[in-house]
This record gives C-alpha cells, sequence and structure tokens, in this order.
C-alpha cells in the first residue's frame, strides 16, 4: 500500500488540475480526487503499465458522472462557491476565468472530451471510453466544444488591437480612472443599459466608476471575453456569468457599449 500511495501522491497536482479544469471548483475537485484514490485503493493495478493514465481516466469517469448529477440539480440547489474561494482563485489563475465560463456552458461530454485532448493530450479512443461515445463521434464533440472555446474566426490583427483596448478599458474601470476612461472611447459614445441610453464618453465613465466603486466583486470579477466573435467584458462572481459589456467597434474606435444580463443568447468564449 505504501507504494501505491507513493504513486498516487506523486500524480495527486495533475489528477487535480483535470478535475478542476472539468468540474470548476476546487472543493469538487478534490472530491473526485479522493474517490480516485479509493477507487485506486480498492483495485489491483499490478498489471497497470501507465499509472497516471489509468488515475486520469477514472478522474474523467468521476467527473463525468458528477458533471450529469449537476444538471439534474435544480440551479438555486446548487452551490454557488467552493469552501474556500482563494483555493478555486489560485486555481483560475492557470485557466482564466473567461475559460472557465465557456467550459461551464458545455454539455459534459463535451468539457470531458475538450479538457482531456486539448489540455491534456488523451488519446480520442481512451477518451471515448469515457464518454460512451464511438472515436468518431468523440473528435466531433471535442470539435464542437473547441469552436466554442476559442469563439468565431475573426482577423487577427483587428481582434488583437480590440482585445488591447478591451483590456485598457477593464483596467481603468478598476482603477476607477475616469480620464483613462473618456480617453479610449469615441466622444460620442452611445452606452444601452436595461431601461436607459446613456449619451457621451465622460457621462457613462462617472457613472460606471461609481458603480464599480460600490460593487467590489463585479469589479474584481471582470474580465475580458469573445462575445458572438467580437472582444468584449463579462462579470462572472463565483465562476457564474452574470452580465456582459458588448461593444461595438468601428475601426478600432469603441461607439458604443450594450450592458446585457440576459446572457443566455450570447456566445462566450474565451479571449
Amino acid at each position: 500500500m505504501t507504494d501505491v500511495t507513493t504513486a498516487f501522491e506523486a500524480n495527486r497536482a495533475h489528477l487535480r488540475q483535470v478535475a478542476y479544469r472539468m468540474l470548476g471548483s476546487a472543493s469538487d475537485a478534490d472530491d473526485a480526487v479522493q474517490e480516485a484514490w479509493l477507487r485506486l485503493s480498492r483495485s489491483d493495478t499490478s498489471d497497470v503499465a501507465n499509472l497516471t493514465g489509468w488515475l486520469t481516466t477514472v478522474v474523467a469517469r468521476v467527473c463525468l458522472d458528477m458533471l450529469r448529477r449537476r444538471r439534474e440539480v435544480p440551479l438555486e440547489r446548487a452551490p454557488e462557491t467552493a469552501e474556500d474561494p482563494r483555493d478555486d482563485a489560485q486555481l483560475a489563475e492557470s485557466v482564466g476565468l473567461a475559460m472557465l465560463v465557456v467550459l461551464q456552458s458545455l454539455e459534459p461530454a463535451e468539457r470531458i472530451a475538450f479538457v482531456l485532448h486539448d489540455l491534456f493530450a488523451v488519446p480520442f479512443d481512451q477518451i471515448a471510453e469515457i464518454v460512451g461515445k464511438s472515436p468518431k463521434a468523440t473528435r466531433q464533440i471535442a470539435s464542437r466544444a473547441r469552436r466554442r472555446v476559442r469563439g468565431a474566426p475573426a482577423d487577427e490583427a483587428a481582434l488583437a488591437r480590440q482585445r488591447t483596448k478591451v483590456e485598457a478599458v477593464i483596467a481603468a474601470l478598476k482603477a476607477g480612472d475616469v480620464e483613462a476612461l473618456v480617453a479610449l472611447f469615441d466622444p460620442e459614445l452611445v452606452v444601452r443599459v436595461p431601461g436607459r441610453t446613456i449619451h457621451g464618453a465622460r457621462a457613462w465613465a462617472q457613472g460606471a466608476v461609481a458603480y464599480q466603486a460600490a460593487h467590489g466583486e463585479a469589479r474584481e470579477a471582470l474580465v475580458p471575453a469573445l462575445l458572438d466573435g467580437v472582444p468584449g467584458a463579462i462579470v462572472a462572481p463565483g465562476w457564474r456569468l452574470a452580465s456582459a459589456m458588448r461593444f461595438t467597434f468601428t475601426g478600432d474606435a469603441i461607439t458604443a457599449i450594450d450592458i446585457v444580463h440576459d446572457v443566455g443568447a450570447i456566445e462566450v468564449a474565451a479571449l
């Protein structure tokens, strides 16, 4: 048992990263890893040539079961945060909040296929056994998930310039810098929020900075994302998509912003 324990501990960090990318929760990832340990301790692995691969498969199966059970639980009963949010935050640094939000929008099989193949290079034949599909169908599932994660194709040079501007907007909002915000927008900026329209870059910048100062959680959860193929920003406290800022670019200038709370119809991808 000592050798098995040593081998498992050597793989623990890897297994936790796999589970976290699938589940988006540090506490759930720890539960999945613990279940993998229990299954290992009850199994004869003397003939297993690749214990890391075996354990990865076990963790993936556990995560798939957990994801499917989540779909059966009403949203209001699902846990909002892990036991220690700081633990989630540390793990999220290596994944990216926007990607976590996108991953959580995928179907369980899509998430498993994408994470295992694209992030951990697990062969499709092995993934097919986990999700209960043919290798060909599993490739198609992973391809569909990949398109959703990466977003629609766009002109790379324009996308890079727009992303830089969006990141500058987010930085200015978090810093509470009205003048920096005003400089980033067309002076005649139009901002549409539910129930009203705001005209002018300065008018919106002043109100936005005041709002961000009063809502620290929203400020910290503001990150860039690709919205319907265009760089924008999302607010996702606790890794749950709450609202979005859709930017309209005329050339490289931001001429309009739509603040959207009904985010179900928006295609969100990591940027």
